[in-house]
């Protein structure tokens, strides 16, 4: 087996490494960092095309060991955040990084302004949503392993969003590309709306859920067998950590950076799933799902890129995910696509035919039906009349 289809993966630790080195650089380095990430994702879609290679893997641990690792990492880049934005010198950190690199992070941390203190908060939140979210999103699928449940959740906790264990698993993927589901975005919708929609709904769809798994056990709605409640206390730890670090200015700091990752996530299911419609009678196909095979977004996102798949069969391990070059595809890599759905007006003028196409070639009869109501709601009719 070659190599480099396990190294391939490690290009999102890395990424993950170089944020955390910007950060504690200071200064202008922080927002050099979060602009050269950025580029990297940008332009390595642009240019290095599509990966639709299917290798197969002989060592799996290995893969799980990966998205393992993300919470170490994650926890590094949220502390090196934390200090930097913090005026002490918690447990004595910058002094001994200092001694052991000959780099003084603690003068370049007060000669930082807070310019650069914004490009900061922008590239750790962009890492929660990136090392947090995305190895948590596979690992929380796997409800059988009860470390990759615990780590992923930990994951989750970064963003205040430990309740993605339950409604993703439990409903989004019941429900996905149907009316029900929060995290499909209707034809029409804006991103900025949908982030808090989506939030609002999914923390509700979450309760109920784990309100009827209670019942069912015969377990106390207020208690600790309640997962969401158990998963907000998560967070809380984290919040309470920030303020031993740096004060309640840190505190806010992290609370600010936790809501940046969860918007990302809101904006995720944005591109993945906006605009279509399902039959609720029809299984989940891989129609149902916006995909890309960029291939610099597949490497350093653990195949997130191949969504049709994922959703399809929601148990294959992001590594067995096939790439479906015929399913619907996205504008183009994921953080491209995203940057285009945060400008609405652009975001529609390129997805409105993109969704009309779904509807002829795509869809059955019956969501053909579904789609051209969902059109009237949104108006897309009119928008195509006056192009």
């Amino acid at each position: 087996m070659n190599a480099l289809h396990y190294l391939k993966y490690f290009l999102f630790h890395g990424v993950g490494l170089l944020s955390a080195a910007a950060i504690l650089a200071g200064g202008a380095w922080m927002t050099a960092g979060l602009i050269g990430i950025l580029m990297f994702y940008l332009v390595g879609d642009a240019l290095c095309g599509d990966d639709t290679s299917t290798p197969d893997f002989k060592h799996p641990a290995i893969l799980t060991v990966q998205l393992w690792l993300a919470l170490p990492l994650l926890s590094f880049i949220v502390f090196c955040a934390l200090w930097s934005f913090s005026s002490g010198d918690f447990l004595g950190f910058g002094a001994a990084l200092t001694q052991l690199s000959g780099y003084d992070v603690i003068a370049a941390r007060e000669a930082t302004s807070a310019w650069h203190y914004v490009s900061c908060a922008l590239l750790t939140g962009l890492m929660i949503g990136m090392v947090g979210t995305i190895p948590a999103h596979e690992l929380t699928h796997r409800t059988w392993d009860p470390i990759s449940m615990l780590v992923g959740r930990w994951l989750l906790a970064f963003s205040f969003d430990t309740i993605f264990s339950i409604e993703h698993v439990y409903g989004h993927h019941r429900y996905v590309s149907t009316r029900e589901d929060p995290a499909t975005a209707p034809r029409g919708r804006n991103v900025y709306f949908h982030v808090l929609a989506s939030t609002i709904k999914g923390n509700i769809s979450a309760w109920n859920i784990e309100k009827k798994r209670l019942k069912r056990k015969g377990h106390s709605l207020f208690g600790w067998h309640n997962a969401v409640i158990r998963g907000h206390l998560m967070s809380v730890l984290l919040v309470a950590f920030a303020f031993f670090v740096g004060g309640w200015e840190t505190a806010l700091f992290f609370t600010l950076i936790a809501l940046a990752g969860k918007s990302l996530l809101e904006i995720v299911n944005y591109m993945e799933h906006y605009g279509m419609v399902r039959d609720p009678a029809t299984p989940v196909q891989p129609r149902h799902s916006w995909n890309t095979n960029k291939r610099i977004s597949s490497w350093s996102m653990f195949n997130l890129t191949r969504h049709s798949h994922h959703h399809a069969q929601g148990e294959v391990p992001y590594q067995d995910l096939k790439p479906f070059p015929d399913a619907p595809m996205m504008i183009n890599g994921y953080l491209t696509t995203l940057i285009v759905a945060l400008i609405p007006p652009l975001w529609h003028k390129l997805m409105t035919p993109k969704v009309l196409e779904w509807d002829r070639h795509y869809a059955t009869p019956q969501e053909r039906q579904m789609a051209s109501e969902a059109n009237a709601r949104s108006g897309i009719r009119g928008f195509m009349a006056n192009r």
